[in-house]
């Protein structure tokens, strides 16, 4: 059966209603019906993504829609706290706040009761208590001030430039183009086009101020006091003079919401949004002032741009142009101080671009410099009395003062408040866990959530005014990649901030496999999408919804011919995933030191995040079949190469243990992503493919280690493959040295904090910052297994 049949048919089956203007209100029952059936099962729960998204559509073709799904949905939440059946607690609390902020009005009594319900998820483990507290604050704020969700996201997401809420988002997708080519490619970019698209053509900025106004107008006065149709027509016939009214409108639900819900302060709002409602309809010259229906405003998908992945660098330009732009410059001073300019140059160049260092010859005086071609032929024609022709008068004047001009110098130690900045921004983003023997301390779980020491929580994150929303869509690989980009990113944070004062990182991953886009099957564990399996496997919400899309979006690109047409529901399903997943989970990014066998050839220190392959490239080409046929003798001397492995290994105590051997072997696997949920920790897990010989170690075939380092003892080298990856792969190699990878700006404020001779370990606040530096991928609700 297809899989995309009975939502993309129910879809244009509404909006053929629509366009007959025979749009009923949904029943309770049809809408307890569709909740059911958007519940996450072990069985179809790919079916799941694509009811939720129809129904999603359903409400917002109908009126009082969003409101009526949130009474079912509040009732199937407290029926589901009575009966203590978890499971389907988080999907159930994201499709009510989406219902929520798209819900045009909601009475006093149904606020208080989402409110109330969300407080009592505090006393839940995780990741029940951290999304329950996420969203009791949003809805405090909600109940003091109606429609501030729906008007924050819509600016921040739309960019709408005004002077009280300057805060802005942006969604960044990076699609693998050895999995999005051809179709599938163009596929994805139309489907992000398209979702720009409004019933009356491309949606403007003055279409995003019209519908903060009307929701915001409309969940303040409600329908005893506001009439939906005469406020959408006013609006529309408005044009150009929305913008004031905007303004307003912002300025007005800030103040509130900053005030805080004070006696009488409800009121005083609904008291000047009625008096800027009956000037809307007075300039607009609409009929006169009566209560009736609402109309639900529909909440617009954020700003997306597409990229395809080619350069590793793309991140980290996409955010400099963004950062760089009018609208972003506008908001907040990019220059660390007035008196150091930010080089162009120096952000685009790749980080570990050398610097080479060049002695003068000359004592440093103007005077004494040797002058150039110009300033000679200037001299020349002064000397022998002959007219100056005004262009060389110009050129030498542009080359004297291109001498007398200083590029700003590179700081070659941070500022304090620098140092600091990354600091603090360590603490906020990776928890405490750190310092003299973190890896004894610290657990060997997988960290998910916010952190959860009490240093960790003693620092506030501070809001900053730009969200970057970064999806990459792919196998292993591309996550790969992503880890190595970010990487590289702190890297250059280090040595020059720009980014951390400003930008808030967020990142989230579409697993789509190429070999699901060739054959049409679903991703498995044997396939490249380790990472996909292991998040759908911990988080059931995030299985339904986007692993589920490695299999929805080869059928969209066979159906969908013209594909101009077809509807938005991949940037649909990404907007609701950017939106709703705000639970991370960390993976650790390793560290490898590759030495090869040619001893003039440099040792090159590369990043891991998933997957590390060595193997014997002589050994490669026998087949299994023949290994296990022959002999032991035959294999001893052709299908191994004698190694030396140090290594510490992981203990469920916290004690790591230190080992040394030589073993015979043909290749080695190194994995960080466990196969199932027993074997869910942090650490890597080394399988070793050992030759058939006599003297054959009596090592376990998985071992848990936090570092090891293996070089051959033979003259055979061997072949390193990172994160499955051939474009990162590594012939001729000696030896790999692997550990956890320190984040580069922990590095920095200990080396500034360091006395001299000293070894600086636990001193000062570095004793909380976290070493390692962790790529936390955003999920619906973490590790909930």
């Amino acid at each position: 059966m297809s899989h995309n049949v009975p939502w993309v048919s129910q879809s244009n089956h509404h909006g053929m209603e629509a366009a007959a203007g025979r749009t009923p209100a949904l029943s309770e029952p049809d809408l307890y019906r569709s909740v059911q059936a958007i519940l996450p099962r072990e069985r179809d729960c790919h079916l799941t993504g694509m009811l939720r998204w129809t129904l999603n559509k359903k409400v917002q073709n109908r009126p009082d829609g969003n409101s009526s799904l949130v009474c079912v949905v509040i009732k199937e939440l407290e029926k589901a706290e009575r009966l203590d059946c978890r499971k389907n607690i988080i999907p159930l609390l994201h499709t009510l706040m989406y219902a929520v902020l798209q819900t045009a009005h909601m009475p006093a009594e149904l606020h208080k009761r989402v409110y109330n319900f969300c407080k009592r998820l505090l006393t839940f483990p995780q990741p029940y208590c951290s999304t329950g507290l996420s969203y009791s604050r949003l809805m405090k704020a909600e109940c003091c001030t109606p429609g501030l969700m729906y008007q924050r996201r819509v600016v921040a997401e739309q960019s709408l430039k005004n002077q009280h809420y300057p805060f802005q988002e942006r969604v960044f997708v990076f699609a693998d183009p050895e999995v999005f080519s051809g179709p599938l490619g163009m596929l994805l970019q139309a489907d992000i086009q398209a979702s720009n698209l409004g019933p009356h053509g491309l949606l403007t900025p003055l279409d995003h101020m019209s519908s903060v106004i009307q929701h915001s107008i409309q969940a303040a006065l409600g329908p005893q006091r506001c009439n939906g149709p005469s406020l959408v027509q006013a609006l529309r016939d408005m044009g150009q003079d929305v913008e004031p009214y905007f303004q307003e409108v912002v300025a007005t639900l800030e103040q509130n919401a900053k005030e805080g819900c004070m006696p009488g302060k409800g009121g005083m709002l609904g008291g000047r949004l009625d008096q800027l409602y009956q000037e809307i309809l007075a300039t607009a010259r609409a009929g006169p002032l009566s209560c009736g229906p609402l109309c639900d405003s529909r909440l617009p998908n954020p700003e997306i741009s597409f990229h395809m992945w080619t350069d590793e660098e793309d991140i980290r330009k996409e955010l400099y142009r963004c950062v760089r732009s009018s609208s972003m410059s506008e908001q907040f001073s990019l220059s660390q101080d007035p008196g150091d300019p930010l080089e162009t140059s120096d952000l685009l160049d790749p980080p570990d671009t050398p610097r080479h260092s060049v002695m003068s010859v000359d004592s440093g005086i103007e005077r004494d410099l040797p002058p150039t071609t110009a300033e000679a032929e200037w001299y020349d024609q002064m000397s022998a009395d002959l007219p100056v022709s005004p262009s060389a008068d110009f050129k030498c004047g542009q080359e004297v003062a291109g001498r007398l001009s200083r590029k700003g110098g590179m700081k070659m130690k941070p500022t304090v408040s620098d140092s600091m900045v990354l600091m603090q921004d360590t603490l906020e983003e990776h928890g405490g866990l750190g310092g003299v023997g973190e890896v004894s301390r610290r657990p060997l779980q997988r960290q998910t959530g916010g952190s959860s020491t009490q240093a960790a929580r003693s620092f506030s994150k501070e809001p900053r005014p730009f969200t970057a929303r970064i999806v990459v869509m792919g196998d292993d690989r591309v996550l790969g990649r992503l880890a190595k980009a970010y990487y590289g990113l702190r890297k250059r944070e280090a040595r020059k901030l720009f980014l951390t004062q400003k930008v808030n990182l967020q990142f989230y991953y579409i697993p789509v496999s190429a070999s699901s886009v060739k054959e049409n099957v679903a991703p498995t564990k044997e396939q490249c999408c380790a990472f996909g399996s292991y998040l759908g496997m911990v988080d059931p919400w995030y299985n339904c919804h986007i692993r589920s899309l490695g299999v929805t979006i080869p059928e969209l690109a066979k159906k969908h011919t013209n594909i101009g047409q077809q509807e938005s529901l991949l940037s649909d399903v990404i907007s609701y995933y950017v939106r709703m997943g705000r639970e991370p989970v960390r993976f650790s990014i390793y560290q490898v030191k590759i030495s090869f066998c040619c001893l003039t050839k440099e040792p090159v220190e590369q990043v891991f995040l998933s997957h590390l392959e060595m193997e014997l490239p002589e050994f490669r080409r026998i087949s299994p079949a023949v290994k296990e046929k022959q002999q032991w003798k035959t294999l001893g001397d052709i299908g191994g190469a004698v190694v030396s492995m140090n290594y510490k290994r992981v203990t469920l105590s916290g004690r790591d243990v230190d080992t040394a051997l030589s073993v015979k072997m043909f290749g080695a696997q190194i994995t960080a992503i466990p196969s199932n949920e027993t074997e869910d920790l942090n650490c890597l897990t080394l399988t070793l493919n050992e030759a058939q010989t006599k003297n054959k170690s009596n090592l376990e075939q998985k071992i848990r280690i936090s570092y090891i380092k293996i070089r051959s003892l033979e003259k055979r080298s061997f072949t390193v493959t990172l994160d499955k990856d051939t474009r990162r792969a590594f012939k001729d190699v000696q030896s790999i040295e692997i550990s956890s990878c320190l984040d580069p700006c922990y590095c920095l404020h200990k080396s500034s904090h360091t006395k001299p001779g000293g070894t600086g370990n636990g001193a000062g606040l570095s004793q909380y910052m976290n070493r390692g530096l962790p790529l936390a991928i955003n999920t619906f609700s973490g590790i909930i297994n």
